[in-house]
């Protein structure tokens, strides 16, 4: 038998090995053991010259084994269609707008930041931070909101006024719910005020500009909660719950949205371990909403008044709500004492816009297995912010402080609903913006449309042609009719004898000749009244 010189040196044993593999083209040693029955032969050696020849099958090369490859998006993340792009834009433009109008400018950071920048300032949340690889010596996470990163850009380029908007994507390691606007990926849109202000004119400012965007999206009827963390921290204080267990409780109570207070309670003593009589305590106050009448009656509680901390957050809770009175949307505000928000770095006042609307709100339903499942349009909060007077002097060497107050709109929430409502309404949603199509009524015109199309693109105007050098005229019509393209301007021979185009009104079917030199400025006065 001729014998490959790779093989060589290669025992008896080595060599029926590899004959078992040139016959049958194991790949494992599970298989070649079951096919080697030679007496004398034990599983060991088996093993052991299994894996000298596929190492050096490995280094000759062998035949690739086809892998499986599965095309899906990974946990928590998903593509966007042309469609739900259209609606995204929309949303983002209407959120954009209103940032600018308010006097806004715009920033960019690192999609990823140093890890301890990011550590200790999302309290139980920091177990949901995205840690990369180490590449080069760096401990580095991916950013899981834009407020911190914010924080990080004041304190290092000394920055002490700014109003900002920043629009971009984070990160969190979250259980993902797709059909409420929950990912792992995801857009945060952010308004921040930073600066030394008079108390609560810019806090105001935030909550004109929730009611502002939810208005103008119309997403159904919302309430904004607002409480204070100083009024969180005095509650806590003064029913008894230790200080090194403020935070921790904090985070509990953030669940009330989510889960009834029975189970919040629970939580509290059996793993928290919190008193019952002193959950109980927070169980009476966290029932609690209203106005500035709830923040000036418990200015007169026998507890609540006992600490000063409390009393600095009902003040000004008290002179907020004057100031959305002014901005004429106290009917959207309401002060909840429920609302904790579990963020670390909050120090005063906080909020969180929820839809009230039925359908739309957080609802469950019965699963056909008796299990909870999640109703197709049911979101949470979407928006929510506070104060964060110390985070820029946690980054800042000498420990400087600027004062903070922002906003973040749940982007992908909104998204949610309103591609439910897209689905659910009659109304076409247009995925380009062409104003005019430029086609041919007869053979051979291509060069004369191409020559068409180029005059409307120097002009600004948004036009397209079909990459068909003699596409048939109904063909062309039908494009424009699925795609939303209002005006068609036809080419045919006559035409460029008289020196017109024919512009056919998609919409009614009417056709008018229009000279070319007329054509621009008639295609830009029909688009602006549409």
């Amino acid at each position: 038998m001729f014998l490959n010189p790779r093989y060589r040196g290669m025992n008896s044993l080595g060599m029926f090995c590899v004959r078992t593999f040139a016959v049958v083209g194991c790949r494992t040693a599970t298989r070649a053991r079951s096919l080697c029955t030679s007496p004398g032969i034990t599983v060991a050696q088996i093993d052991e010259e299994v894996a000298k020849l596929l190492e050096l099958k490995a280094k000759i090369g062998g035949d690739e084994v086809k892998h499986q490859f599965v095309l899906k998006t990974a946990k928590g993340t998903r593509d966007y269609n042309p469609k739900q792009m259209a609606i995204r834009e929309k949303v983002f433009n209407t959120i954009i707008s209103c940032f600018k109008r308010h006097g806004a400018e715009t920033i960019d950071t690192p999609v990823f930041e140093l890890k301890e920048t990011l550590t200790g300032k999302y309290g139980e949340d920091s177990k949901l931070i995205y840690d990369l690889k180490d590449q080069g010596g760096e401990l580095l996470s991916l950013r899981y909101d834009l407020t911190v990163p914010f924080a990080r850009y004041l304190a290092m380029n000394k920055i002490t006024n700014i109003k900002r908007y920043h629009i971009a994507k984070v990160y969190r390691r979250d259980n993902p719910a797709m059909t409420r606007g929950r990912y792992r990926e995801f857009y945060q849109c952010d308004f921040d005020i930073a600066g030394q202000y008079d108390a609560m004119i810019p806090d105001a400012e935030c909550l004109k500009i929730v009611c502002e965007i939810l208005s103008e999206l119309d997403l159904g009827d919302f309430r904004i909660k607002v409480n204070d963390r100083r009024i969180l921290d005095g509650m806590f204080a003064v029913c008894g719950v230790p200080d090194d267990k403020f935070r921790t409780i904090c985070s509990t109570v953030d669940k009330l949205d989510k889960m009834p207070w029975e189970e919040v309670k629970k939580e509290m003593v059996n793993e928290k371990g919190l008193s019952e009589e002193a959950a109980d305590q927070i169980g009476e106050y966290v029932s609690m909403q209203g106005g500035m009448d709830l923040a000036e009656r418990l200015l007169q509680d026998p507890k609540m008044s006992q600490s000063k901390q409390a009393c600095a957050g009902l003040s000004d809770i008290k002179l907020l709500f004057s100031y959305v009175q002014l901005f004429q949307v106290t009917d959207k505000v309401v002060f909840d004492l429920s609302l904790a928000r579990g963020l670390d770095y909050y120090t005063g006042i906080i909020y969180e816009a929820v839809l009230t609307q039925a359908g739309v709100a957080p609802v469950c339903t019965e699963a056909q297995n008796g299990a909870p499942a999640e109703e197709s349009v049911s979101v949470g909060s979407v928006a929510g912010g506070g104060r964060y007077d110390g985070l820029v002097g946690m980054f800042d060497p000498k420990g400087r402080k600027v004062p903070c107050v922002g906003v973040s709109i749940g982007i992908e929430r909104v998204f949610s609903i309103m591609e439910q409502k897209a689905e659910a309404s009659a109304e076409k949603v247009r995925t380009t913006e062409v104003q005019v199509m430029v086609a041919s009524a007869q053979k051979n015109l291509m060069e004369e449309k191409l020559k068409l199309v180029s005059e409307l693109w120097n002009a600004g105007i948004k036009a397209e042609v079909m990459y068909k050098k003699n596409p048939k005229l109904l063909s062309q019509l039908q494009h424009c009719e699925e795609s939303g393209i209002p005006l068609v301007a036809i080419l045919g021979e006559q035409e460029l004898k008289d020196g017109v185009v024919k512009l056919r009104v998609v919409a009614t079917r009417d056709e008018v000749d229009i000279s070319r030199a007329d054509l621009i400025a008639e295609i830009r006065r029909r688009t602006s009244e549409a």
